[in-house]
């Protein structure tokens, strides 16, 4: 018997790469302007105060300050903010 399956029949061995996403900083963490906070695909979280949307629905920091994570308004959004010091 073959110890091994032939190569050429084995219709398995495929899967894409994984896109690292999340939240990179956490409320209460200090970040500088520009650093990225969450990766996202879609709006799961929506930019607050000094911090900016990429086109890929990334949210980054315009500004140094600390992580604010908050929900509110009719629809419990969860908004993303930077609390300059």
């Amino acid at each position: 018997m073959a110890t091994k399956k032939a190569g050429g029949s084995t219709r398995n061995g495929r899967d894409s790469e994984a896109k690292r996403l999340g939240v990179k900083r956490f409320g209460g963490e200090s970040v500088l302007a520009g650093s990225i906070i969450v990766r996202q695909r879609g709006t799961k979280f929506h930019a607050g105060t000094n911090v900016g949307m990429g086109r890929d629905h990334t949210l980054f920091a315009t500004a140094d300050g600390k992580v604010k994570f908050e929900v509110k308004g009719e629809k419990s959004r969860k908004y993303v903010s930077i609390v300059t010091e």
